[in-house]
């Protein structure tokens, strides 16, 4: 049976869903199969980028899976090398060919690359592609306050979503709340924390016994309560289905905010250039 994931509006008034399918390094026929057996398991975001080098199997997965492409939200990323107007555009174009559907229904920028210093240029790119049809929404990925107050300051648009890490060990506060603000959708990359004893906390696993439910599904719902759109990365179909069934139980105030206090800094573990999830 198909999941049913809920989804948001986005600040741009197109929809979003509460749970993304992470695509980094399925590629290949094998990844093929994964994609679309994650769309068939119920995921309707599914997250790739340049980087990733699976554009065309992302693309692939959608045209051959026995759902309607307009149900699909298809994102990907322009990397740090194609920073500027003129190579942002470049960069969107070609990755709408790769992929191969028509469209890329949301664009961000992979890292904001600020020893560079070109990302509102390479969004202002970003939104031409948006007003030529290329692109349907558009938003960044690993942004501070600082650099999306600029982006919003010089650009004069609010980006959609901002990806960024996300996880009880590094809640975001200060940022979802900027986020939530200024109708910026957060998107958490490694939400279960990846490289981490996460799953094995004693409170992570009290909770999700008193539910229960897995400890990996505990935590992908304290991520939707928080309000952010977590993209666990599986090739398993019974994981797939694991990390997305979260929408039968529910988390108290407390509870998310005792998850939110397991924060011990930044796992420098995960690379930002990849997103790589559990």
């Amino acid at each position: 049976m198909t999941l049913d994931i809920p989804q948001i509006t986005l600040n741009d008034g197109h929809t979003f869903a509460e749970v993304g399918l992470g695509t980094y390094k399925l590629a290949g026929d094998d990844g093929i199969a994964a994609i679309r057996s994650g769309i068939e398991t119920g995921y309707r975001v599914l997250d790739t980028a340049v980087n990733y080098d699976n554009e065309r199997e992302v693309g692939e997965a959608v045209r051959t899976a026995d759902v309607d492409r307009d149900e699909i939200i298809v994102t990907t990323k322009i990397p740090g090398r194609h920073h500027g107007y003129d190579e942002a555009i470049a960069s969107g174009r070609e990755s709408n060919g790769t992929i191969g559907l028509g469209r890329i229904d949301l664009l961000l920028i992979h890292w904001p690359n600020p020893s560079v210093d070109k990302y509102v240029d390479t969004f202002r790119g970003m939104l031409a592609l948006r007003d030529e049809g290329v692109v349907r929404s558009v938003g960044v990925s690993n942004f501070t306050v600082p650099m999306l107050e600029r982006l919003i300051d010089e650009s004069g648009v609010t980006p959609a979503v901002n990806q960024v890490e996300l996880h009880p060990y590094f809640p975001q506060g200060e940022l979802r709340a900027f986020h939530a603000e200024h109708g910026i959708r957060t998107e958490s990359w490694s939400p279960l924390a990846r490289r981490s004893d996460l799953l094995a906390e004693p409170l992570v696993a009290q909770l999700a016994h008193d539910h229960g439910v897995t400890p990996t599904q505990l935590v992908v719902r304290w991520h939707v309560q928080l309000g952010s759109t977590p993209i666990p990365k599986s090739a398993d179909p019974a994981r797939q289905r694991e990390n997305a069934d979260v929408f039968g139980f529910e988390l108290s105030d407390i509870d998310v905010k005792r998850l939110s206090n397991l924060e011990r800094g930044r796992l420098w573990g995960a690379d930002p250039n990849t997103h790589e999830e559990m």
